[in-house]
């Protein structure tokens, strides 16, 4: 998963980031199924009055005002978040920041695939378990489907007009909380003067053997990128990649470790720096594809701790949190000397990911297609096992 809870910031259709399985899909839909009834009352009178004034308009406590409630509620946070590794990288990395924060406040944070987190929830609503307050993922449709089953708090955190449309939902019922980008890196160094320009160079015999990259069917992030680029050069592009004999690992910050300890020169289907001149830097050439997407967040309406929730949604929306990175989702926060906007770029396709992922048999069926190209997906899951009910 990069640098969002994955990865980055992340595999997902993946961290995210997700990871993509036939027995997870089928299992999430066969779970919306038993869930349908309950949303039935999502927009009813009585959901509006119990929902208040967050409903109406945005938060208007600070983060300190939110730590003091959150105090007097109980003081206890359960969030799960999508991302590739249990105890390091960007999920490890908020536990730590929110802890440095709000230091009196007993946070768990759980990190997995989010596409087995998502399923995880949705056998926990349909068991009446249901252990998380927050939920950050990249399986972008999962949010879409609970808003329609009634399962999400709408709720306007602070600063949510100052989101840009893309990454919010017009009731607050989820917002986006960190921009992920995923697309190719090299060893600045190593690759010298004949650095691949676009994707199309990695296909170049001079790279063979010199490519590490995540399973595109393992992650659905990966999974588009890889799509993007078959839609652009063609199927022959997977064949002539295969033939590189890249090396395929879980989990999107497999490849980005594999540079950075030099066993390989080039890093597919993760993220890296693009403005960045040592040591590795993200291939972002213009009229050629990479994408980018908004790791969405959400407070479950069941949620045991909805101020502590609250308060961890607002500082993740936060000026403080939200300079941290390459590209904000807030439209008042500029990014780094040398990028526009992430949705300036069209070639970051921010729009084309989330309908992507709603359409799931299109996601199953190119990853059984890669399969094809790539092999099975090998390996244990990079996070571990978090079980049934981790945190609880």
């Amino acid at each position: 998963m990069s640098s969002n809870f994955s990865r980055r910031r992340m595999l997902a259709a993946g961290a995210g980031a997700v990871l993509g399985a036939t027995s997870a899909t089928s299992v999430s839909a066969a779970s919306a199924g038993t869930q349908a009834s309950a949303g039935t009352t999502a927009d009813s009178a009585s959901d509006a009055a119990s929902w208040g004034a967050s409903v109406r308009g945005e938060e208007t406590r600070s983060l300190d005002e939110l730590y003091q409630d959150a105090l007097a509620e109980g003081g206890k946070l359960v969030v799960y978040a999508g991302g590739d590794l249990a105890d390091s990288g960007s999920g490890a990395g908020a536990r730590t920041a929110f802890r440095q924060r709000f230091p009196e406040i007993d946070l768990t944070l759980i990190v997995d695939y989010s596409k087995y987190h998502d399923v995880r929830v949705d056998n926990q609503f349909a068991t009446d378990t249901l252990v998380p307050d927050v939920i950050q993922l990249q399986t972008l449709h999962d949010f879409t489907r609970w808003k329609r089953e009634g399962r999400l708090l709408r709720y306007k955190p602070a600063g949510f007009s100052k989101l840009h449309k893309k990454f919010r939902d017009p009731d607050g019922a989820w917002t986006a909380a960190a921009v992920i980008a995923f697309s190719y890196l090299y060893d600045v160094a190593a690759a010298g003067a004949n650095a691949p320009q676009t994707p199309l160079d990695l296909v170049d015999p001079r790279w063979k053997g010199a490519i590490a990259s995540s399973y595109p069917h393992d992650d659905d992030a990966v999974l588009y990128l890889f799509a993007l680029y078959v839609e652009k050069y063609g199927w022959d592009w997977a064949a002539d990649f295969a033939a590189q004999q890249p090396q395929f690992a879980r989990g999107s910050f497999s490849p980005g470790t594999a540079v950075s300890t030099k066993q390989k020169i080039i890093g597919v289907g993760t993220g890296a720096n693009p403005t960045s001149t040592s040591p590795t830097r993200m291939g972002m050439a213009d009229e050629h594809p990479f994408m980018a997407w908004g790791q969405r967040i959400a407070i479950f309406k069941q949620a045991a701790n909805p101020t502590a929730a609250k308060l961890f949604v607002n500082w993740q929306l936060s000026t403080e949190r939200q300079t941290s990175s390459n590209w904000s989702v807030r439209t008042d926060i500029a990014p780094p000397t040398g990028l526009k906007p992430i949705w300036e770029y069209p070639n970051a396709n921010v729009d084309g990911f989330p309908r992507f992922m709603e359409d799931r048999a299109r996601v199953e069926q190119l990853k059984q297609t890669f399969a094809l190209y790539f092999g099975e997906v090998k390996g244990d899951p990079t996070p571990g096992w978090p079980g049934l009910h981790p945190g609880r």
